[in-house]
């Protein structure tokens, strides 16, 4: 029995026994278009609609997340591959009870695990599935291997962009990676798109229009429209504060537009994959077997 066998196996048994996390992942084709400040707004929403809440944070090398939560942590994803420590061990808790794991030099590491530690890991990521109900990954920005092996692992994505040109050709980059990707299945992931820092709600709705006719034209691909979160004065605030927006000013114009994707996110089923292999366990199972071929 190969490695990739012996890892479907560890997913089939788990799976029947435990609780599987909801995974969101959002990813963008360029930094600095908000798509840490949607994860952790999203994040927020969530908790209050009485959800167990953790942001994986995938990012190594910025820390984004820590700032706009204003936490330090004391572990990261290195500490559970190398230093024994639980998935719970690791947890720091945020505003409103969320949890936040940071990545850190973790995540660069993974490339580099044995199949001992790659069996290890994906059984703890379990712990994670049982205590959250839904994991929000904050993959790192571009279309580095790492992001796109996340991306590929996931089976519902949020795409965010801005309405400026490099955030439109960066996020088209990015779709044509995945596209041409030999691991990518139209099939088992979900694109959806996500507008930010708009002037309007409308000029939300054009960029995805724009963006998803050259994506359908050019590489048969189509994303959904989830939404759009306006740029407004208190949002530029709450960024001042290192505070997320739905916390420092909750009836603000983003922060209830941010409000109104959550809400459709909670109430759309489709996004919880019915595969076997599904979770955090499963969006690391894929990520380990695709680099074994």
């Amino acid at each position: 029995m190969d490695q990739a066998e012996q890892l479907r196996n560890i997913v089939k048994t788990q799976n029947r026994q435990r609780h599987l996390a909801r995974v969101i992942t959002v990813t963008s084709g360029k930094g600095g278009v908000g798509k840490s400040n949607v994860a952790v707004n999203l994040a927020l929403q969530f908790s209050r609609f009485g959800k167990r809440v953790v942001i994986f944070d995938a990012d190594f090398g910025l820390a984004n997340i820590e700032v706009m939560l204003g936490i330090r942590p004391a572990y990261n994803l290195s500490d559970v591959i190398f230093r024994g420590k639980k998935v719970s061990e690791v947890i720091s808790r945020g505003p409103e009870n969320i949890g936040f794991v940071s990545g850190g030099s973790g995540i660069r590491e993974l490339a580099r695990l044995d199949a001992d530690q790659i069996r290890m890991l994906v059984n703890i990521m379990y712990e994670l599935d049982n205590i959250a109900d839904v994991v929000i990954i904050d993959t790192g920005a571009g279309i580095s291997d790492s992001v796109i092996n996340m991306v590929l692992s996931s089976s519902e994505v949020l795409l965010v962009a801005t309405p400026e040109p490099a955030s439109i050709t960066d996020a088209y980059a990015l779709l044509k990676t995945l596209k041409w990707n030999k691991e990518y299945r139209e099939d088992a992931i979900k694109i959806k798109m996500v507008g930010n820092r708009t002037q309007t709600f409308e000029e939300g709705r054009e960029l995805y229009i724009k963006l998803n006719t050259v994506v359908k034209k050019f590489l048969n691909m189509e994303m959904e429209y989830l939404g759009t979160v306006p740029f407004d004065r208190f949002l530029t605030k709450a960024v001042m504060r290192q505070q997320p927006v739905s916390l420092a000013f909750p009836n603000s114009p983003s922060a209830r537009a941010i409000h109104d994707i959550a809400s459709v996110l909670n109430r759309d089923g489709a996004g919880r994959t019915t595969a076997r292999e599904s979770g955090m366990a499963g969006v690391f199972t894929k990520m380990f077997r695709t680099r074994q071929k």
